[in-house]
């Protein structure tokens, strides 16, 4: 069916599911029991169904000794490891609300996400990478040395009572998760039935804080039904079965290691392969050897590092299928060299958002290549979008707007922000995503920027996502950002900061001679910089309002950017 206007929604054949996450594992553990579950390889972990519901039952029982209640909130800072996994099921298990901290929080920023939320415990991890989780708590909360765990009395923390801390080590005012482990006995386990009975799966059960590019972070607030059914539905995009092993080098904290890796795996029986604490190339790329892994997930950086990683033809990269590259734009070179190079015939692109769960759009594995490589795909079950101009009028097919999505996947809302709740979701359940898209007619959807992206030089508009699918094609080019600096005379210019490949040299006058008649000369960037890297998020997302403050103190724009 060809589409009249940029409206569409997901196929309803297959019904929703009315289950709990902890609905979802105990399904898993009846039907695949025997089967690998988890593979941590940096701790040595290799569990079946079988053993990771045996340990979800046990951290469920501590935490129920240790005074946690339904409803309650607790937080988690830690990188990629097994006690993540459990948490995330444990807590899920008993009806408590999991708070992902983002690993690379420093002290401000974990003091306003655990206050916002009033959370009552916190799982720690020591360390990871340069941030020392425990000398930041312990700057944060200095009396907690001589308090008693789980019976914490902080001042700047006021509503914490306990820090559960992961590993060997021991700290004053912590409680090692060990011990939490031996404090449950038969009254708590005998409970975890009748606690896990009474959850209703539209019940809150996630906050994930938005990265507050743009002001303090929001927590979106998920509820079983909202990820238990992205999950199973992304997995099923993907053709997912219990015979997948995928390799996650994607955060736990976000949507896409959470959701789109564990629960999709899940909801098929499929085997969740963890590499390392954090994304490193050659640890992913021995995992996928070594495990036979079948899917892979990342940012796109994440695999433009793996493609082109010195020793990358060293590795047996043949049991790859498919997987999904997600989390920011996918540049469509690289997508090519992902699907011709690694053997991922079936990859796929997700698009969405962690207010909806998070994925709303999704190629299929029998979408032709060139959908595949160019668009995000088409529309999720049970999902509606649109693309509406600047009065919120529906637009026409082919036309660039604002995308809005509607249904079971739009979050609860933002934690204890009502106004904020309403701006972004409206009075007939659209969440506006605040991305430009276009919707061709046969529903296929590509991302053309963020509407705050969108650089408007001398009156006219600009896509900076446009510019850098261009010059991915320069053979040099590895990686490359466009975005918009202030102007006196044209109000805004382009700059694009390139990445070079390996080995190779790119001038200045390089990059114009490729742009010049190929593109319109507004699209030329003018500003060109060559590093060595992006800021990034913890995801891999490209910081482009750091780039481009970096640009104004490098050329004295102040004045302008204030005016």
């Amino acid at each position: 069916m060809r589409l009249t206007e940029a409206y569409t929604r997901g196929d309803t054949a297959e019904p929703l599911l009315r289950l709990t996450v902890h609905g979802l594992l105990q399904q898993a553990v009846e039907r695949h029991g025997a089967r690998d579950a988890l593979v941590v390889r940096h701790q040595g972990i290799r569990w079946t169904y079988y053993d990771l519901a045996r340990a979800v039952d046990a951290l469920a029982a501590g935490l129920l000794a240790s005074g946690l209640q339904k409803g309650d909130r607790i937080g988690i800072w830690s990188p990629n490891r097994v006690e993540w996994v459990v948490t995330q099921f444990a807590t899920a298990r008993i009806g408590l609300i999991l708070v992902n901290i983002n690993p690379a929080y420093r002290i401000s920023e974990l003091e306003f996400a655990l206050n916002k939320v009033q959370a009552k415990a916190l799982i720690v991890a020591p360390r990871f990478k340069t941030s020392d989780y425990i000398g930041m708590l312990q700057a944060l909360a200095p009396e907690m040395a001589g308090q008693t765990p789980g019976q914490l009395q902080l001042g700047r923390l006021p509503h914490l009572r306990n820090i559960i801390l992961l590993g060997d080590g021991s700290t004053p005012g912590m409680q090692r998760y060990d011990e939490l482990l031996g404090l449950a006995g038969p009254a708590q386990y005998e409970r975890l039935d009748l606690i896990a009975a009474g959850l209703d799966p539209d019940d809150a059960i996630n906050i994930q804080f938005t990265s507050g590019t743009t002001g303090l972070p929001k927590g979106a607030t998920l509820t079983h039904y909202n990820i238990v059914n992205n999950g199973h539905f992304t997995a099923r995009r993907m053709n997912f079965s219990a015979h997948d092993r995928l390799c996650i080098p994607v955060p736990l904290y976000h949507c896409f290691g959470m959701v789109l890796s564990n629960l999709a795996c899940v909801s098929q029986g499929a085997c969740m392969v963890f590499p390392g604490e954090g994304f490193d190339a050659r640890e992913v790329l021995e995992t996928v050897q070594a495990e036979r892994c079948t899917a892979l997930h990342g940012v796109p950086t994440m695999f433009i590092a793996e493609l082109d990683h010195a020793d990358f033809a060293k590795y047996d990269l043949s049991s790859l299928r498919t997987g999904i590259m997600a989390g920011a734009p996918c540049p469509i070179e690289v997508m090519k060299r992902v699907i011709r190079d690694m053997g991922m015939r079936e990859v796929t692109i997700a698009y969405g958002m962690t207010e909806t769960s998070p994925v709303s759009f999704q190629s299929g594995v029998d979408d032709p290549l060139e959908r595949r490589v160019s668009t995000v795909g088409r529309i999720h079950p049970h999902v509606e979008v649109k693309i509406v101009g600047e009065r919120g009028e529906t637009l026409r097919p082919g036309e660039k707007g604002e995308l809005c999505t509607r249904g079971y996947s739009v979050m609860r809302g933002y934690w204890d922000e009502p106004a904020k709740t309403a701006e972004a979701v409206d009075s007939a359940g659209w969440m506006h995503t605040g991305d430009l898209a276009v919707l061709d007619e046969s529903g296929y959807c590509n991302i053309v920027g963020r509407v705050k992206d969108m650089v408007i030089r001398g009156g006219e508009n600009l896509f900076p996502r446009e510019i850098e699918e261009y010059l991915f094609r320069h053979p040099n080019v590895q990686d490359v950002q466009v975005f918009g600096i202030p102007d006196a005379k044209y109000g805004e210019e382009l700059c694009a900061w390139i990445v070079v490949r390996p080995g190779h040299r790119l001038s200045e006058e390089d990059i114009r001679g490729f742009c010049q008649g190929q593109i319109a000369h507004q699209k030329i960037p003018r500003y060109i910089r060559f590093v060595d890297s992006f800021p990034v998020t913890a995801t891999g997302k490209a910081q482009k309002f750091v780039m481009r403050k970096a640009m104004i103190d490098e050329l004295g724009l102040k004045e302008a950017a204030t005016a």
